[in-house]
């Protein structure tokens, strides 16, 4: 199956400065995709690339099989900026009308009432922009990524402004786009979202790809907690494996094991220590 996105040695240079040294990225089809890193570390640049509004100075980004810039690639995306503005005096549905004119969208009212509904905003359809609190305007904006059934939906900081109950009917909202086979890049700053709902996560430093992998995958282990009736144990430097040996030798030397838990580091912890490394 035709990958969603390819990015192949990409650099990035603006006069003397290199915003991306040979960034290399894959997204699969119905992959949710976390993109992380400090600011300046090259997201946008390589967000702009693919959405083809910058050329690369080196390097290929492909979308959906062709060139990024192409009419077919531009096509196939959906595209959600941090800071969007929409004009106040439009209503939702006005402006879902707007944006189904400006992808050559034939979905017309029926596309338009589903797309408020999975966004929540299916009560909101005349109600104006200057009226919606952000959260409702961070949704809408969602609805108008998807419009004309994009294959690749590029969001940045989707959840930012929105209420727990807000970025939970946006983490169910991206679960539901996934299963139809859509590929979410999604670019945020809050790790315990982008941990909650991404497949995949890719962390960026310097313009390259410095780690990448499932967000299971880049938590190292912390140790073995085991509580017994003399108190809490933390075995240190444990993982999972190791935990049956460690209940095994504690209940051969006569304690009584009540509960076991492997420590892990966060997301969190992981991307902030490499950082910090960095």
């Amino acid at each position: 199956m035709t990958a969603a996105l390819v990015a192949a040695g990409v650099t990035k240079r603006y006069g003397a400065k290199d915003a991306l040294l040979g960034a290399d990225l894959r997204v699969e089809p119905g992959q949710l995709f976390g993109l992380l890193g400090p600011n300046g570390a090259g997201k946008s640049t390589l967000v702009k690339i693919a959405c083809g509004l910058v050329r690369p100075s080196a390097g290929t980004v492909e979308v959906l099989g062709v060139p990024a810039g192409s009419a077919a690639a531009r096509a196939g995306i959906g595209y959600l900026a941090e800071l969007f503005r929409f004009p106040g005096w439009l209503s939702a549905d006005e402006l879902l009308v707007l944006h189904q004119r400006l992808a050559g969208s034939e979905g017309g009212a029926g596309e338009r009432q589903e797309l408020l509904r999975l966004v929540g905003l299916a009560e909101a359809a005349a109600v104006k922009i200057e009226g919606m609190s952000k959260g409702m305007q961070q949704r809408l904006g969602i609805a108008q990524a998807l419009v004309g059934s994009p294959r690749l939906l590029m969001l940045d900081e989707p959840t930012s402004a929105l209420d727990p109950v807000g970025r939970r009917i946006v983490r169910e909202l991206l679960t539901e786009v996934s299963g139809r086979g859509v590929a979410v890049l999604l670019n945020s700053h809050l790790l315990s979202e982008i941990e909650l709902v991404c497949d995949r996560v890719a962390i960026m430093l310097g313009g390259r790809i410095v780690q990448e992998g499932a967000p299971s995958e880049l938590a190292s282990p912390r140790g073995v907690e085991v509580e017994t009736a003399a108190g809490s144990r933390v075995f240190e430097g444990a993982a999972r494996d190791d935990a049956p040996r460690i209940v095994a030798d504690l209940v051969q030397a006569g304690e009584q094991v009540y509960a076991v838990r492997v420590l892990a580091s966060t997301l969190e912890e992981t991307y902030l220590e490499t950082v910090g490394a960095a």
